[in-house]
This record gives structure tokens, sequence and C-alpha cells, in this order.
């Protein structure tokens, strides 16, 4: 109890510390805390998250709401602040663009999540056309030359499904999982093929000396006879959905978004990192060479924390190659 008494004590403290330090510092420079985020912080995470971070930490409620406004009114929001801060937007006039990029970014992650949860809760249908359509695309653009005989067949596990229909592997993802597949599929499909082709038949690897000083004699053994191990391409591309999806509702795909997204971070963008997360993990699977497919919970665990470490540097950006930094100007 005394223990929990001197904490809520010191949290009071320095609450009450730092609002009395941002109150000098006020006095001192003449600009209030969001003023001096935009201009000596650059455009993207970094400068985001802190205006994020203060907006939900002032003691206004205004302010603290201003983070879960409508998309449309993030305008008269905006106007808003600077009357609550009593700025003048005629002498401060990048302050009121600053912060709309930002309000954009907050408010589109946060409706993002939405968007993302109701795919995942939407289940497969096969009574539903438009359901259906989309499990063939995905069929036609990992296999063009292999038509499919049957919508029930074994060929869907040729692609990596675990059964003859695979509305049933979509259980876990919903939709969100489909969506993901056939993204990457149609806009990245000479990787995805590639990949597809390596999950069916990996390359085996010679073990290196140190690699060979690590291993147990049985381990040694078993790795002597074993091929490289392969996966199901379908199911694990639902799981690594699982994984995407748990980065952006945990709120650690915020670093990602707010430095490739000069606005909204769209569903495209969510589709864009899963395709990537796809390539990255293959590679992450073929250098962990497990010694079986029960090493995968293992595998996908460490790749898990790699990426939340990446995502901790507000720099971080995990696909530069779509990244939209050429037109994040100086807002």
């Amino acid at each position: 109890f005394a223990r929990m008494f001197v904490q809520v004590c010191l949290y009071f403290y320095c609450k009450c510390l730092w609002r009395c330090l941002k109150f000098v510092v006020r006095k001192l420079t003449g600009q209030c805390e969001l003023q001096r985020i935009c201009y000596n912080t650059k455009p993207g995470a970094a400068r985001t998250m802190k205006i994020e971070a203060s907006l939900k930490g002032s003691k206004s409620k205004r302010l603290q709401t201003s983070v879960n406004v409508h998309p449309d009114a993030i305008e008269k929001t905006i106007d808003d602040i600077m009357e609550l801060k009593r700025i003048n937007p005629d002498i401060h006039p990048q302050l009121g663009v600053s912060l709309q990029a930002c309000l954009l970014q907050i408010v589109g992650y946060r409706n993002l999540i939405a968007e993302v949860e109701k795919l995942r809760r939407e289940p497969y249908d096969s009574e539903n056309p438009q359901h259906e359509e989309m499990l063939l695309k995905l069929w036609k653009c990992l296999k063009p030359n292999s038509p499919l005989k049957a919508r029930i067949s074994k060929q869907w596990c040729e692609i990596g499904f675990q059964g003859d229909d695979p509305k049933t592997d979509f259980r876990g993802m919903g939709l969100l999982g489909l969506y993901n597949l056939v993204y990457f599929a149609e806009w990245d499909t000479e990787v995805a093929q590639q990949v597809l082709s390596d999950s069916l038949h990996p390359k085996y690897r010679e073990i290196t000396k140190k690699e060979l000083s690590h291993l147990s004699k049985a381990e040694w053994e078993k790795k002597k006879f074993d091929k490289a191990i392969g996966y199901s391409f379908a199911i694990v591309g639902i799981n690594i959905t699982d994984l995407a999806y748990n980065l952006l509702v945990s709120g650690a795909l915020k670093t990602h978004f707010y430095n490739v997204a000069p606005e909204a971070p769209t569903l495209t963008h969510f589709q864009q990192t899963f395709c990537y997360l796809m390539h990255e993990f293959h590679k992450f699977w073929i250098d962990e060479d497990p010694l079986d497919i029960m090493e995968f919970n293992r595998v996908r665990e460490k790749f898990y924390k790699r990426i939340l470490r990446q995502l901790q540097n507000p720099e971080m950006a995990l696909c530069p190659h779509f990244a939209a930094s050429e037109n994040l100007i100086n807002m």
C-alpha cells in the first residue's frame, strides 16, 4: 500500500511539474507545445506521434477529443485549436497546415483499423458471387497456366490451402485474409509466384561450419538427411495477415504509416505492408532453416519481434519502395 501511495504521489507531482515546465517554456519562447513540435520536428512519424501525445495528454477536453473527429470536421477542429491556443492563423499559417496533415494521419489510422476490422469480421460466403470471384482470381494470378478443374478440388492444396475447399481456411481472418492474398498475387505477381514456388520446392542450403558447431548431435543427424522445409503458402498468408492485423491494432504500425502516408493511411497501404511482410517472412524462414514445420510458431514469433524492434525507430518505413516519401513535403 505504501509503495502504491508513493507511486500515486510521484505521478501527480510529475504531472503538475510537467505542466509548470510547459507554462514556463511557453512564456520564454512565446510558443505553445503544438507550435514547438511542428516547428522543430520534421514531417512524419516523429512529428505526428508527438502531436498525438500532446493532444491526448492535454487538460482541455476539446483538445483530447480532436484526435477522434470525423475527417470532414478536421478543418473546423484546427480552427478550434488555434482559437483555444490563442494563435492568430494569419500570423502562423504554417501551423494550421502542419496540424491538419498530422490530424489526417491520426484520424485516418483510426478509420483504417475500423475498415480492417470490418473485413476481418466478415466471413467468407461461398454463396456470395463476389467472394467466389475473388477466390478464383487468386488461383488465376498464382497459377495462370493451370486451369482449375472444379471449384471443390484437391488443386487448392497446390497454392497452400489445407483441403479441397479454401472457404474453411478463412475462418480466423475472414475476408481480410483473402483480400490480402489477392492483392499480393495481383499487384506483386512475380514475387508472389516465386514465393509460392519456393514454398513448394524449397532449396537445400549447405550448413556452414559455424552453424554446425551450434547443432546437437540429434539435430545434425536430422538435418543431414532433410531437405529445406517448405510451407503452405495460403495458410502462411492468412497467418501473416493476423500478424499485420496485430501490428495495426496495437499501434505499432503508426511509425510506418505516418512515414509513408502524407495524409490518411488507407487499406492499400495496409495491403502493401502485407506484401512486404510476406516477402520478408519468406526470406526469414529460409535463413532460420527450421528443422521441421512444427517450428513455424517459433519462427513467426521471432519474426514478429524483429518487426516490432524495427518499428520502434521513428524514422522507420518498412517498405520504402511504395512509400510516398517523395510527396512528403514540409507541411
